[in-house]
């Protein structure tokens, strides 16, 4: 019986021995797996141009291979975007490489969100990236350009200018004129069927504003915001002048389609002026490689930046990309962040999306009709400056001017309620 206890002792002693092995093994080999199981990061981009995600999946294939990571890219709709981010921040899922414009930037650097690039930039790369400076801003580098100088332009129907007599529009009384001229009847039945200007104020987020608002305030010789963006100013004298102008141009002059409450530009380009059914048109300068050359091709037109008024100016976005706080490997984010942006990258995505430059290592692979517009008309066309609330105030500044431009109310009360609602934002932050 002894010899039987001590055998059954030595017995579960082994067992438990062997057991513990296999737990040990069981520990080890998860460890093992561990190890081998890869890197992940997310991206998360705006659709910059037309089917982005099949440009960018051989792209982002090549860094996975070369850093043993998978990269999930995820193109969310421009409307709604910011929210999307505001969202995910706040639950703790946001991306680890993300895409914001200038708007965006001071909510979430607030809430800590995006990174600080500064300790992560060499001096070749603030000698290579062509829009660095605009890269700064509320005492730091927050992001690097990935999508820059697509100005706003004015386009214009070579044949109908002729038809009337009229040369390319410089000012605004020219541009007026021609407009007028240009909105008639033209094949008798009592209906207007060709437009001065078809401009669309029908978008249900406040993209718009930057080809109906910022070039033309910016013209008249105004500003969003005062010098120190603790007010706004987009409702002085200024602001006034150019609210007013657009006003006069639907419901005095009359030469902006009926529908154009229902329509965005980008569908006025495709639906009135690449048909030749208006004198004018204002978009992306991307819309004529991308829209009017493909899908209108007899289309006799041309373009430029900026009418002038008391000044010139166009709106053109400096969009970044950026690092986010929450990711949990952010040297390797950056890495991925510069594998996007190199010079390798950038020319396949714009051999697809032909675009300028965003490195001076990058061959020009943009429009070449707008390659002389991009070198010399850099104090024409210009970003929107980084402020507080900028989404907010921009989005209740966009819903009054459509209210202005729907007949509900005049100029002067759309812009004194946006700036109210603006100053009253800002002055929160004071307190």
């Amino acid at each position: 019986m002894y010899n039987f206890r001590k055998i059954l002792v030595f017995v579960l002693i082994m067992i438990m021995i062997a057991i513990s092995l296999v737990g040990c093994g069981s520990t080890n080999l998860s460890k093992n797996t561990g190890k081998d199981e890869k890197d992940k990061l997310t991206v998360w981009l705006p659709p910059i141009g037309e089917n982005d995600k099949v440009v960018w999946e051989p792209i982002l294939k090549e860094f996975e291979e070369e850093n043993n990571v998978k990269v999930d890219l995820e193109i969310i709709p421009w409307e709604g975007y910011p929210e999307k981010y505001a969202t995910a921040v706040a639950a703790g899922e946001g991306p680890d490489v993300g895409y914001m414009y200038a708007e965006m930037f001071p909510q979430f650097i607030k809430m800590g969100a995006v990174e600080d690039l500064t300790p992560y930039l060499t001096d070749k790369d603030y000698e290579n990236y062509i829009y660095i400076e605009n890269c700064k801003m509320l005492g730091g580098i927050y992001g690097l350009a990935i999508e820059a100088a697509n100005p706003a332009v004015l386009y214009y129907n070579k044949d109908i200018l002729k038809e009337l007599g009229e040369e390319v529009p410089k000012t605004w009384e020219d541009f007026r004129r021609i407009a007028k001229k240009a909105t008639k009847d033209t094949d008798g039945d009592g209906k207007i069927d060709q437009w001065g200007f078809a401009q669309g104020w029908g978008a249900n987020f406040f993209g718009d504003l930057n080809w109906n608002w910022y070039g033309f305030l910016w013209q008249a010789g105004g500003e969003l915001y005062n010098d120190d963006l603790k007010t706004v100013r987009f409702n002085d004298k200024a602001g006034l002048e150019a609210a007013q102008f657009l006003y006069d141009l639907k419901f005095v002059d009359k030469v902006i389609p009926d529908n154009a409450m229902a329509q965005t530009n980008k569908e006025m380009l495709q639906t009135t002026f690449g048909p030749g059914k208006a004198a004018f048109a204002i978009w992306l300068s991307s819309g004529a490689s991308e829209i009017l050359d493909k899908s209108f091709p007899n289309l006799n037109y041309g373009f430029i930046t900026s009418l002038k008024n008391k000044d010139m100016g166009t709106f053109a976005s400096v969009d970044q990309l950026t690092l986010m706080s929450a990711a949990k490997n952010k040297k390797l984010a950056f890495k991925l962040m510069k594998h996007m942006l190199s010079a390798k990258s950038m020319t396949k995505f714009h051999k697809y999306h032909p675009r300028a430059p965003i490195s001076k290592d990058e061959p020009y692979q943009g429009d070449p009709r707008f390659k002389e517009i991009i070198e010399n008309d850099k104090g024409i066309y210009r970003p929107l400056v980084v402020a507080p609330h900028g989404v907010e105030v921009y989005e209740y500044l966009w819903k009054q001017l459509q209210r202005m431009m729907a007949g509900e109310v005049k100029p002067k009360e759309a812009l004194d309620e946006a700036a109210r609602y603006a100053n009253d934002l800002l002055a929160q932050d004071q307190k």
